[in-house]
């Protein structure tokens, strides 16, 4: 049996290339790494989080970059497989109108792309207190999606907790696939997380919080996690109640991965025994805190800056 894990995530790696400037005239970008099952692994590690992480990645000229990263962080990486091919790729810059971001993606035929059923392990599933992964996981291919089925079942048969973020955007598939992808895992899902604009819609053709809410309690998915940009905060159902809570902040540098990290601290908010509500405020001030600079899992904040603030929320 592998050692105890808090979360384990299911996804793929990018290379981050980012500028506070537009790339016409930027002279250099800086490099780290993204992916948004990884913002959020790398969010609950830095929280205090035990973490590992289940990918594949290329042995191209970024392989010993990630590997050694990952590894300074403390994140588990025994079952992210080195295989031959390369890494995903993109950049991130302020926009022309220097009001909005621009982002460019190199993401077809990468390493992650081969993720099969062969990368789950019953034991390594069976060590983790959470496993969680997305639609744009399940979006990479179709052994992919099987290998993210796979898991879920795995996971649902040993009494694991299991979340999942639909993560839709139309650049990468239709709303009828994420629909069909979302129903290869929902039975066996306990916590959910939807943007109210995009996920909402394609999962159950209502942008209605409320309707959304009731349609997962019915399916036996008993946390609901709405993100409102309209709103400006984050709804929470659960047994019955439903709570909302306030952006904490509205000041936007780069919002790449906000939402990725936001699960990141709910998900360590639930693996350290908080009430989803509770975990949800925690996730609402990590999200808060990273949106300030540039960067998805550059951004996200210390521990000791989180716990402050949610210390002082809660005195």
């Amino acid at each position: 049996m592998s050692e105890k894990l808090d979360i384990i995530t299911i996804g793929e790696s990018l290379i981050e290339l980012s500028t506070s400037e537009n790339l016409t005239t930027a002279k250099s970008l800086d490099k780290y790494y993204g992916g948004d099952t990884l913002t959020t692994a790398i969010t609950a590690l830095r929280l205090g989080s035990k973490v590992g992480f289940i990918s594949r990645i290329g042995m191209d000229c970024f392989k010993d970059y990630l590997l050694e990263s990952w590894q300074e962080e403390g994140l588990d990486i025994s079952h992210v497989k080195p295989v031959q091919g390369i890494n995903g790729l993109y950049m991130v810059s302020k926009a022309q109108d220097c009001y909005s971001m621009e982002y460019s993606f190199y993401r077809k035929k990468t390493a992650a792309t081969n993720l099969s059923i062969d990368d789950i392990s019953t034991d390594y599933i069976q060590s983790a207190s959470i496993l969680y992964s997305t639609g744009i996981t399940q979006s990479l291919s179709i052994s992919a999606r099987e290998a993210v089925k796979e898991a879920y079942k795995t996971a649902k048969e040993n009494s694991v907790l299991t979340a999942y973020d639909p993560n839709f955007t139309s650049k990468i598939w239709t709303e009828d696939e994420a629909k069909e992808a979302f129903e290869d895992i929902s039975e066996n899902l306990d916590i959910i997380f939807l943007n109210e604009k995009y996920d909402s819609k394609v999962v159950i053709d209502s942008e209605s919080r409320d309707n959304a809410i009731k349609y997962m309690w019915d399916k036996g998915i008993s946390t609901v996690v709405i993100k409102s940009a309209a709103e400006k905060g984050y709804y929470t159902g659960y047994q019955g109640k439903i709570e909302f809570i306030k952006f904490i902040n509205e000041n936007v540098t780069d919002d790449t991965g906000a939402g990725d990290a936001f699960n990141g601290g709910v998900l360590h908010g639930l693996a350290s025994g908080m009430s989803p509500f509770k975990a949800v405020t925690l996730g609402s001030i990590v999200a808060g805190l990273q949106i300030k600079n540039f960067g998805a899992i550059k951004s996200i904040p210390a521990r000791e800056e989180v716990y402050k603030i949610f210390k002082g929320q809660n005195d």
